[in-house]
C-alpha cells in the first residue's frame, strides 16, 4: 500500500533521513520504534507533506505521494494523530470531532462518524460538550485518537500515542488498536514502548541516526535482540 524508496528528509540544511525504506501492507499494523532522535515523527511527517522530502519517492498505491500538500492528504484518505494529543482546547469535545470531518468531501458522514466514535470511545459521549482543555490526559489522547479517525482514513499514523499515559489508560488505548487492526485499518504506529508495540504488531522497524536499523515481522522479534540495537549495544 505505502512504499518509501530511499528517502531523505529534513529541517532546512539539517538532513534527518538518510535513504530510508519501507513498505507498508494494506490491512496490517507496521510499528517504528527507536530512541529519541532516530527520525521516527520526521518520517511521519514526511508522508503527511510537514516536512519536505529532499530525494527518493514514497508511493501510495503506486502513485507518487511525495509532493501533495498536507490540506490535500484527506483525499488521499491518509490521517495523521500526532504526538502531544493537539487538540483544539477552547473547543468542545464534539467540535473538536467535527473538525477531523471538516474536509468537503467527510462532511456529509459527520453523523455516522461522531456515532462510531463515541462507540469505540465512550468517555467522549460523556464529555461531548466539555471542554477539549479541561480534559485528562488519557482523554485527550481518545479525542485525538477519534478526531483522526472522522475521515476514515484508509491509512493512519498514530505518533507516540502512550506518551505520559497511566498503565490503565495504555491499555486501553491499545486495546482499541487491536480492534482497528482487526478491522482492516491499515496502521502506522511509532511508539518507545517496544513491548507493546511489538505486540499488536505485524512488521516492525527499528530505526536509529536517520536510518532503518532492523525490519522484521513481529512474529520474528527477540526483544532482548531488538533492545540490544535500540540502546547500540
Amino acid at each position: 500500500m505505502l512504499e518509501l524508496d530511499q528517502v531523505r528528509a529534513g529541517y532546512g540544511a539539517i538532513n534527518v533521513l538518510w535513504d530510508v525504506s519501507m513498505r507498508v501492507a494494506a490491512g496490517r499494523l507496521t510499528t517504528i520504534i527507536g530512541p529519541n532522535g532516530a527520525g521516527k515523527t520526521t518520517l511521519l511527517r514526511a508522508i503527511m507533506g510537514l516536512v519536505p522530502v529532499g530525494g527518493g519517492e514514497i508511493r501510495l498505491d503506486g502513485a507518487r505521494l511525495n509532493g501533495t500538500p498536507t490540506w490535500d492528504m484527506a483525499d488521499r484518505s491518509v490521517a495523521m494523530i500526532p504526538e502531544g494529543r493537539m487538540v483544539f482546547r477552547d473547543m468542545g469535545v464534539e467540535e473538536n470531532l467535527i473538525m477531523g470531518a471538516f474536509h468537503k468531501s467527510h462532511r456529509a458522514h459527520v453523523k455516522q462518524r461522531l456515532e462510531e466514535a463515541y462507540e469505540m470511545f465512550p468517555r467522549l459521549r460523556e464529555r461531548r460538550t466539555q471542554m477539549a482543555g479541561s480534559l485528562s490526559g488519557g482523554e485527550a489522547q481518545m479525542l485525538a485518537m477519534a478526531r483522526g479517525l472522522m475521515s476514515d482514513p484508509r491509512l493512519l499514523l498514530i505518533d507516540e500515542p502512550s506518551l505520559g499515559l497511566a498503565p490503565l489508560v495504555v491499555n486501553e488505548l491499545f486495546e482499541i488498536l487491536v480492534r482497528l487492526k482487526a478491522g482492516g485499518r491499515t496502521i502506522i504506529l511509532v511508539e518507545q514502548n517496544t513491548e507493546r508495540a511489538v505486540g499488536v504488531a505485524d512488521h516492525v522497524y527499528l530505526m536509529q541516526s536517520g536510518r532503518v536499523a532492523l525490519s522484521q515481522p513481529a512474529s520474528e522479534v527477540q526483544l532482548q535482540q531488538l533492545h540490544d540495537l535500540y540502546f547500540a549495544r
